[in-house]
């Protein structure tokens, strides 16, 4: 029998004597929670009303929700849009659909748990095992890291001519962001994020408006196709979209970031802070699944139909959107909106590297060094890359660091479903059957197209 974690819910809501109680836990309980400075900071009232609520529960989903519209996103969805027109929209939506489910379980481990996913895993496997996860989510959180830092400094380049390792080294300064605005309360961090997202939205509202798209071809795009499978072209971005918008450190992120709403612990409290925290994860990824599709549907719009089936690059996009679209702030918006997308990622990947170390490895740093090293790990990786790959492989960087996403995926998947599954650990918040296997083929549907794409790679076809 699986192990349980330590008690902490009120006495008349742990389950019922008659449940044999597990055997101890491998490892010792987390004595602290991640994010100790924002745990339960802001209250939340019994006696407000529902759209008082929905408003107090709103902002962990948008933290969440800037990982899947990250400049990773850019490159794979500019590229498939450009090169075959709206037949990957089916991929976004199946994509964002799946995300939206899996951080469903991961806010419910959280609130029902009051553990976050790296805590559980290390109180669950064995040591080991846990050190393994470890390092495979810092690779995740790494890689993606790189993404967002290519795509500021990209943006930068754009908008200022500056060099891509000027550019990379401006956005280790977000570390002071972020110090700042958690030093002032977590609120504040959400309302920087929101603004962000709304600066992103707007962008590409006025892209979309110009860029005209065919409608009726981007609904049928909706529509999966088995020729997806086939193309391995077509197969490898559909990978990489599937890395770029479920994003595994996110399942650690909101797992955690859940927990600085202050809830009470009884059943009904859980389960009431479980609805609104499902409610605002779910809103918050339908702006991202927008986003996502506004960026496939302007590469379509604005180059496919044109003839123009080879702009995968960012910065070529950037040269040919103004001239095509005949609209003069279009070039500048669409490098405005990627700077905004990078920074926002950054300051949400920061703090999911504090949670994962936090988690996995129980070590307590200073917020200062703590943000050195998680930014420190995306920014000398970048700094290597551009300096031996060059400025003019950033691109093919970027999607391949969505499909390193999209490998990583399972290890944190898995878990997740295991954990929210095991009624020693959730009680009554367990997963249904009918979740169970809903969760359990999103999770052999993202193994399917990760061995997929290995077989077609090493064919060579």
């Amino acid at each position: 029998m699986s192990p349980t974690f330590p008690p902490q819910l009120d006495p008349e809501t742990s389950p019922p004597s008659s449940v044999p109680s597990p055997p101890p836990s491998r490892q010792s309980p987390v004595s602290l929670p991640s994010l100790p400075e924002s745990h339960r900071s802001i209250p939340i009232s019994h006696t407000a009303s529902w759209i008082r609520k929905v408003l107090a529960f709103a902002g962990p989903g948008y933290l969440v929700a800037v990982g899947y519209m990250d400049p990773g996103n850019w490159a794979t969805d500019i590229g498939g849009g450009s090169k075959f027109g709206y037949t990957l929209l089916s991929v976004i939506l199946i994509s964002n659909l799946m995300a939206m489910f899996l951080q469903a379980l991961s806010a419910k481990l959280g609130i029902a748990m009051g553990r976050d996913l790296a805590q559980a895993c290390r109180e669950h496997y064995s040591r080991p095992t846990s050190i393994a996860l470890w390092i495979v989510c810092e690779i995740a959180i790494a890689a993606c890291d790189l993404a967002e830092v290519l795509g500021s400094a990209v943006a930068l380049k754009l908008l200022f001519g500056l060099p891509l390792l000027a550019g990379v080294v401006i956005t280790g300064l977000d570390v002071l962001i972020v110090l700042l605005l958690q030093g002032r309360g977590f609120r504040l961090i959400e309302a920087f994020v929101v603004t962000l997202i709304a600066t992103i939205a707007g962008c590409f509202a006025y892209e979309i408006f110009f860029a005209q798209p065919i409608w009726r071809e981007a609904v049928v795009g909706l529509i999966p196709r088995a020729e997806i499978l086939r193309n391995r072209e077509m197969l490898y971005i559909a990978i990489g979209i599937l890395g770029a918008t479920v994003m595994p450190h996110n399942l650690y992120l909101h797992s955690s970031i859940v927990q600085t709403r202050a809830f009470g612990s009884s059943t009904r409290d859980r389960r009431e802070a479980l609805r609104y925290a499902v409610l605002d994860s779910t809103v918050a990824l339908g702006f991202a699944l927008f986003i996502n599709a506004a960026i496939l549907i302007l590469g379509a719009a604005a180059f496919h139909t044109r003839g123009l089936h080879d702009v995968a690059e960012i910065a070529d996009a950037y040269k040919l959107l103004s001239p095509v679209l005949g609209v003069s702030f279009a070039s500048t918006l669409f490098a405005c909106a990627l700077l905004a997308s990078g920074q926002n990622s950054t300051l949400t990947g920061t703090l999911a590297g504090q949670i994962v170390m936090e988690g996995f490895l129980q070590i307590r740093l200073k917020p200062w060094l703590r943000r050195l090293i998680t930014r420190s790990i995306a920014i000398l990786p970048a700094v290597l890359v551009i300096g031996i790959a060059g400025e003019g492989k950033v691109t093919s960087l970027l999607i391949l660091s969505q499909v390193v996403l999209s490998f990583q995926l399972p290890f944190a998947v898995i878990p997740l479903i295991q954990f929210t599954s095991d009624r020693n650990k959730m009680g009554e918040f367990a997963n249904s059957r009918f979740t169970v296997v809903i969760a359990w083929i999103v999770a052999a549907a993202i193994l399917f197209f990760n061995a997929e794409l290995l077989w077609l790679i090493f064919r060579g076809q």
